[in-house]
């Protein structure tokens, strides 16, 4: 299909000219982009978009960022839930669903891992055991068992659940997936308190929580298929909406609005750089404390800035990739476990540039507690999204081919021994 990028342009530019008002309120003028499409332009026609390519999707952006105009709701688990709702729900559950995921008034989570299973997501234990004989009519499901590392769920309205419905078969074959109303009495949220001083993530209880039969996702039993979608997202570590700050100083209701809204949604994610490692502050650091001068310390930071370098120029081959049509597979684990080793060695070059100084908190502490809060923080990106340990597994596995590794847990899921 040929694309006029230019033709595309021009009918932005004009139907922004005659719709953007900065006095609307948030929820008016999404419901203005989901309406037309401009909000999501690569979505189907049908649920809420306008079947663009990456290209004129690109071209749409730049256009709502040169007049200022706010997006869709994009930020955390929204979008997580939403491409995997796009891709395995029913028209039904497609349009209750997406439209108010995009206009921002419903807020998700997602309900995947547990205490027991840790990394072997498939290993879930959670049950949904039928609610009644008749699930198409909305007797449903009840739920029992306990989730964690659950981002948002403290303020989230609905999430995604993967749960085991059937015991007597492989482990990856008895999982099916779910919305659940997450304001029921069934569902109790408590949130944790990490060693960073920050509390993002959340452990969400179970008991006898109601989910009807038409929130169910996809067919019974094929949850696992489900999931992978929604994880294969979360490991692009897509970007979301504008940093709020971009709109600081603008006038008008929706800034104001928004500035809120990016506020709530973005501070589970505030110690995300730090989570990385700030390769951006390495320099810096060395340049202050005199370090810079030192050989060793001056080898350790080339090291890092050239795998730091090298992992950006990957990341951006395989974004490249997809705007030419090809689906993101199993070469994401790539530059998961590839941001895990520069975050890690990042902490290393960190703590020797600053010494025992890295580990102050408080006044004393360089750079307002940031050093401190990197050399804390950095062993979280080698387990969220899958730890450096399932990469590593995938890689071999269904990029090198090599053998799978010798399993003990096929068979009834009944009789695999856990814990």
């Amino acid at each position: 299909m040929d694309i006029n990028i230019d033709a595309i342009r021009a009918e932005v530019r004009t139907w922004l000219a005659d719709n953007w008002d900065p006095n609307l309120t948030l929820v008016e003028w999404r419901t203005k982009l989901v309406d037309t499409g401009w909000g999501m332009p690569e979505w189907p026609e049908d649920y809420f978009g306008k079947d663009m390519p990456p290209v004129a999707v690109s071209a749409i952006a730049q256009e709502f960022a040169e007049a200022g105009a706010i997006g869709v709701m994009k930020s955390g688990p929204r979008m997580l839930a939403a491409v995997t709702l796009l891709a395995h729900g029913n028209d039904q559950q497609k349009r209750r669903f997406l439209r108010r995921i995009l206009t921002g008034e419903d807020a998700w989570c997602q309900l995947f891992s547990e205490p027991g299973s840790g990394s072997d997501l498939a290993g879930s234990t959670t049950r949904a055991d039928a609610n009644g004989d008749d699930l198409a009519n909305g007797n449903g499901w009840k739920v029992n068992g306990q989730k964690v590392w659950t981002t948002s769920a403290h303020h989230a309205d609905y999430g995604i659940l993967l749960a085991r419905t059937d015991w007597d078969v492989p482990k990856h074959q008895g999982l099916s997936f779910f919305v659940i109303d997450m304001h029921q009495p069934g569902v109790e949220v408590r949130q944790l308190r990490q060693m960073n001083g920050h509390a993002s993530f959340n452990e969400v209880f179970f008991t006898d929580a109601v989910v009807p039969g038409h929130f169910q996702v996809g067919e019974l039993g094929q949850g696992w298929q489900t999931a992978m979608t929604t994880l294969a997202y979360e490991r692009r570590a897509v970007a979301g909406n504008r940093d709020a700050k971009e709109d600081k100083g603008r006038n008008g209701t929706i800034y104001g609005e928004y500035r809120e809204e990016q506020a709530i949604a973005n501070e589970p994610y505030t110690w995300y750089p730090q989570r990385a490692g700030r390769v951006d502050l390495v320099v810096e650091r060395a340049r202050e404390t005199g370090k810079i001068s030192d050989p060793a310390i001056r080898q350790e930071i080339a090291k890092l800035l050239t795998m730091h370098q090298s992992t950006q120029w990957f990341a951006g081959r395989l974004s490249e990739l997809q705007k030419a049509g090809k689906a993101r597979g199993p070469e994401g684990s790539i530059t998961k476990l590839a941001a895990s080793n520069v975050a890690r060695l990042a902490s290393d070059v960190h703590t020797a540039i600053t010494g025992i100084d890295a580990m102050l908190t408080g006044d004393q502490s360089p750079h307002d507690g940031v050093i401190a809060e990197i050399l804390v923080s950095v062993p979280a990106v080698s387990i969220a999204g899958g730890t450096d340990e399932i990469q590593r597994n995938i890689i071999a596995e269904r990029l090198l081919g090599l053998p799978k590794e010798p399993r003990f847990d096929t068979g009834p899921f009944k009789d695999v021994r856990r814990n």
